[in-house]
């Protein structure tokens, strides 16, 4: 049976359809709205606005579920490849044994970037950002694959893919050895997707950079827990430049953009931030809880909690795991790092921040993994960028297949001035 929802305006009552998703999601469509009625809804920051139907990541906040095409991300975490969830992102099943082949083939060949486009690198100053870089990078690399700006077909499309989630690994590895004047390094044929990252970033000549298997799963689980997580800012803003028909290679180099913003990607690098704080300041943790919890502080517990998990951020525990046996291994005497395993202990015993629900969140574990690695602070965003490209790629798709798609045009509440004349410079 359809449901329906009346809405009464100036006396008149109308009735717009319930949508109801496979998770017993539950929307009033007011697409007509304005044509039937002159109004429109008003909707800051669109919490409450759907935007679009999407068949790729459902969230669950209150019950802490995230899901990749149905499948929960606890087996994906355990269970899968960053490569393959990328392909089970972007195509909606996971892939045969053929499919997976030829993908990873797919990255090899197109791991190198093109020599010229090695060059752009000089064009940027020493101290540019890396999601600078990064963005602009996104786009030149679209100029040397005019065959990939008309994506017609899922053949292209993968190839299209492959190219992007392969070479970003290449491009994010030699913004980071521009900014430290080291020179570029060439990826391996014979490494993995995550080892020969780490391969780019760390070896330098006559000495290779051997990831141990450690660092290379919590990189893969990094990157697995990022690749989508539904219709953030990012990913909205992909959605809505693809909606006007841009090739797939602008529509992320947009989102990269979209993610540079401290309050969206830049969270993990604000743990990190937070952590010197307390170590500059020579105060203890408890200390800085206490403050923390003072209604008059303007300090804050930053890698906790989350808005859109109300009990738990699942992907955190994932890289908790990950993150003890990283840096079990690692031995690393690293006092921030420290700081951060006394934080994590005093706030999840902590009867204040257990009533608020405030937990640690997957910023948190990955702020510290990140560090522990060796990736430097201004890295940080470029690979959340990393994992991200498969949903955004998966986004685009939709947006590309549908029949039915449009451009995006939100509307607006006008509140300026009412109509006034123009004043002649000699008047003003």
């Amino acid at each position: 049976m359809s449901h329906t929802c009346r809405i009464e305006l100036d006396g008149k009552s109308h009735e717009f359809p319930v949508v109801k998703g496979t998770e017993n999601e539950l929307a009033i469509d007011i697409s007509t709205l304005r044509d039937r009625t002159g109004y429109i809804t008003l909707d800051d920051g669109y919490g409450n606005t759907g935007s679009c139907k999407s068949a790729i990541t459902y969230i669950d906040g209150d019950q802490g579920i995230l899901r990749y095409r149905g499948i929960p991300i606890e087996q994906l975490a355990e269970n899968s490849s960053f490569v393959e969830t990328a392909q089970l992102v972007i195509w909606g099943k996971l892939p045969s044994p053929a499919d997976r082949d030829r993908f990873s083939a797919l990255l090899t060949q197109n791991q190198m970037m093109h020599e010229s486009l090695r060059n752009h690198f000089h064009g940027f100053p020493p101290n540019a950002h890396p999601m600078a870089i990064l963005s602009a990078m996104l786009n030149a690399m679209s100029c040397y694959e005019p065959e990939m700006m008309e994506i017609d077909d899922d053949q292209t499309l993968e190839r299209a893919a492959a190219r992007i989630i392969s070479k970003v690994r290449t491009v994010a590895a030699a913004s980071y050895k521009m900014s430290v004047g080291q020179p570029l390094i060439y990826p391996r044929t014979d490494y993995k997707y995550c080892e020969n990252f780490l391969h780019m970033m760390f070896s330098i000549p006559y000495k290779d950079y051997e990831p141990t298997p450690e660092v290379a799963r919590a990189l893969n689980l990094f990157l697995i827990l990022h690749a989508d997580h539904e219709q953030n800012c990012s990913t909205s803003t992909v959605r809505m430049v693809a909606s006007s028909q841009a090739n797939v290679f602008a529509s992320c180099a947009a989102g990269v953009c979209a993610l540079w913003g401290p309050l969206h990607g830049g969270a993990n690098v604000a743990v990190i931030e937070m952590l010197e704080f307390i170590r500059q300041s020579g105060m203890s943790v408890a200390d800085y809880v206490s403050r923390v919890k003072a209604k008059d502080s303007k300090l804050r517990l930053m890698g906790f909690g989350h808005r859109v998990y109300k009990n738990f951020d699942p992907r955190s525990k994932i890289l908790k795991m990950a993150a003890d046996q990283m840096l079990a291994k690692m031995n690393i005497n690293d006092p921030l790092l420290e700081i951060a395993g006394q934080l994590e202990q005093v706030a999840l015993s902590d009867p204040y921040f257990i009533e608020r629900k405030l937990y640690p969140n997957v910023d948190f574990y990955s702020g510290t993994i990140l560090r522990a690695m060796g990736i430097p602070v201004s890295m940080f965003t470029v690979m959340f960028a990393m994992g991200r490209l498969p949903g955004w790629i998966a986004n685009w798709k939709e947006i590309h297949d549908d029949p039915k798609s449009r451009i995006y045009r939100p509307r607006q509440v006008y509140v300026g001035n009412t109509i006034q004349g123009f004043v002649p410079k000699h008047l003003r």
